[in-house]
């Protein structure tokens, strides 16, 4: 096996971007290249984080294939992989006490939407929350939204294990794969209140939400006093 080459360092690298800007300043062309470097950095880190991620050893065997109901009626959670070798199985905070859905799980999962025929090329995927199916629907069909495919977790046995003991309205974010002829949970994010940074609301890295990602561009970033909002127009 060859040995990779060593990789030229980020302030090299930022150097030779050559990228110029109307009426720029000195000043900003060295403020801006020193954060260029920054951001090579960071590419490279979140590379070394997912090559990391792939080579975890294998995880649980499922204790059971769950029982779930889909829009044409009951599933197994087998059937999710839809013949892919992985799949990734987003804990929607939608249960039968809330009267309306999670906001910020919905503006996600509304990004999404228009990505999942790309990723159901690659992955099985599937949203599942606690309410009923027929409830689910409904509000899929309020949003707008064509191509996710929503389930319904009706025993909670799934939820339980793999997103709350206690049956609790939380998000999860996991991913399954088929190894050795069995379903293994390979990988769940694990960020939340206990790891988060002072002055923080918990999040992951990198950010599932395009929203973050998009307003963390900006000078006012994503702020500490605004989250989405179900609707921004008056009923």
């Amino acid at each position: 096996m060859s040995t990779p080459r060593p990789l030229p360092s980020a302030r090299e690298l930022a150097l030779k971007n050559g990228v110029r800007f109307p009426n720029e300043s000195a000043d900003y062309r060295r403020a801006r290249d020193a954060l260029l470097a920054e951001e090579i950095e960071l590419r490279r880190h979140i590379e070394r984080v997912a090559q990391q991620r792939r080579e975890l050893p294998p995880g649980g065997v499922l204790p059971k294939d769950y029982d779930l109901v889909g829009e044409h009626g009951p599933v197994k959670f087998s059937e999710l992989f839809a013949g892919k070798q992985s799949l990734v199985v987003y804990s929607y905070m939608f249960g039968p006490q809330r009267k309306r859905p999670c906001p910020m799980c919905t503006s996600l999962l509304s990004a999404w939407d228009g990505e999942a025929e790309d990723v159901m090329q690659r992955v099985g995927l599937g949203v599942v929350a606690r309410s009923p199916i027929e409830r689910l629907l409904a509000f899929k069909e309020a949003r707008g939204w064509r191509h996710l495919k929503l389930y319904s977790d009706v025993s909670g046995d799934y939820t339980r294990d793999y997103v709350s003991a206690d049956d609790a309205d939380e998000p999860a974010f996991n991913v399954f794969t088929r190894q050795g002829g069995s379903l293994r949970h390979f990988w769940s994010g694990e960020m939340g209140m206990a790891t988060a940074d002072p002055g923080q609301d918990p999040r992951g890295a990198p950010d599932l939400m395009p929203l973050w990602t998009l307003l963390d561009s900006t000078p006012e970033g994503r702020g500490q006093d605004w989250y989405p909002e179900l609707s921004y127009h008056q009923p």
